[in-house]
């Protein structure tokens, strides 16, 4: 089966719908029309550059580590951002988001989580804890403090962000936690981790945020993908930690990992009988970084520009991923990691507009992946005698109409049998 077939025969559904009219009465022998109106899987990608234009700031906005477009950029980059995806990371990185002790960035995220929401989009914060991005004050309290501030921190951000934010990465990157090094000086929450160790490091996050809002999806998020991760993600359900879903980093700067080694990964994985995220997802559309690079902030240059031949590259790769990617049962979410060129990490030409804002190939790809193939066109039925109308589409949430009159309703894969009621 071509990775087109598999993910068409993975996700694709079919529901028989009963239209009725709104006294109760079956609509029968009657042209409907259906329509898709998003999808359930998690198109998501970073929402880091509206954080300005939701809070309707004028000129530069404050950066939270990595900042986002001026306002105006935003406003450009929206219907192009909306069209594809419905799932928007926004970016709680510690020492960015509370640079000065007792001063989050609490208001302006809850505003840009509002307006994702309002536009439909569902909303992750990334991350809760993470040993990287610590705020400077952290380092001025002893050991013995630490661990408490971190729980505070994490009850407070799911607190303020519940009904907002539905799903949050409760922790990043643990398999390197209790060994990152920094020159300058000791990561006090590496410096936690090694003391108390990564699974009870781990637990900490997860149970903090679970007390904060039992009802949000909590994730166990990593780049490493290696056995080490395997072997920590057994110790922790070994442990009772509860993990929703299992987030898989792929930043291919040095180019498409293909189909092969893609499947190798979410065999690998799923076998824990887990939901995966693949939650940082990059394809470059200009030189490949050097295969000898090992961590990927090592490739420092002064220009990475995006090329025609990266574009086309680039293009036919994200195509690629996401067929195989959407082919795996055990996938729900895919979060490309930024809309555009302009900030991006480490200057790669890995987003999917250029800095001038024009969509390049890879967008129009996606966009067709997610917005043509995978998408129920407007459709005209007819009822039977019952009102029942058999409708076969990804699942997700639908209209269905009679002239002026319209619902809508959704269409499951645990749900066979669905009914609308028209007002």
């Amino acid at each position: 089966m071509t990775p087109a077939a598999a993910a068409d025969a993975v996700r694709r559904t079919e529901s028989t719908l009963t239209v009725r009219s709104a006294d109760g009465a079956p609509c029968a022998d009657r042209e409907v029309l259906v329509q898709q109106l998003r999808h359930d899987f998690a198109f998501g990608n970073i929402g880091f550059d509206f954080v300005g234009l939701a809070n309707q700031e004028q000129g530069g906005t404050r950066e939270n580590v990595f900042g986002g477009a001026d306002p105006e950029a935003a406003q450009r980059l929206e219907g192009l951002w909306l069209d594809v995806f419905n799932t928007a990371t926004l970016p709680f990185y510690w020492a960015g988001f509370e640079p000065v002790e007792g001063q989050p960035d609490t208001r302006r995220l809850q505003a840009t989580a509002a307006w994702f929401r309002e536009r439909g989009v569902s909303v992750k914060g990334h991350p809760l804890v993470w040993h990287t991005l610590t705020p400077d004050w952290l380092g001025e309290y002893p050991a013995s403090e630490v661990e408490e501030i971190v729980r505070a921190r994490v009850r407070r951000e799911v607190t303020a962000l519940a009904g907002l934010v539905d799903t949050w990465d409760a922790i990043n990157e643990v398999v390197i936690m209790p060994v990152f090094s920094n020159e300058e000086r000791q990561n006090p929450i590496t410096a936690l981790c090694r003391r108390i160790g990564r699974i009870p490091t781990i637990r900490l996050a997860f149970e903090e945020a679970r007390r904060a809002h039992p009802a949000t999806t909590l994730i166990l998020n990593d780049f490493n993908l290696s056995t080490a991760y395997e072997c920590l993600i057994e110790g922790v359900l070994e442990a009772g930690v509860q993990v929703d879903a299992l987030g898989l980093q792929s930043h291919m700067h040095q180019g498409y990992w293909g189909e092969e080694r893609t499947l190798e990964v979410l065999e690998r994985f799923s076998r824990y009988g887990l939901p995966l995220h693949w939650t940082e997802t990059t394809l470059v559309s200009g030189d490949l970084m050097p295969p000898e690079i090992v961590d990927l902030n090592d490739h420092q240059v002064d220009e990475w520009p995006s090329t025609p031949d990266g574009e086309e590259r680039q293009a036919d790769d994200v195509v690629r991923h996401y067929r195989t990617l959407l082919g795996h049962p055990a996938v729900e979410a895919v979060t490309y990691w930024g809309i555009t060129d302009q900030g991006a990490w480490l200057g790669a030409p890995a987003g999917l507009v250029r800095t001038d804002g024009t969509p390049k190939p890879a967008y129009d790809a996606l966009r067709g992946l997610v917005k043509d193939e995978w998408w129920l066109p407007p459709t005209r039925l007819r009822t039977d005698g019952e009102g029942r109308v058999p409708v076969c589409g990804w699942p997700g949430d639908y209209s269905v109409s009679i002239g002026d009159r319209s619902a809508t309703w959704q269409l499951r894969r645990d749900a066979p049998i669905s009914e609308a009621t028209l007002a």
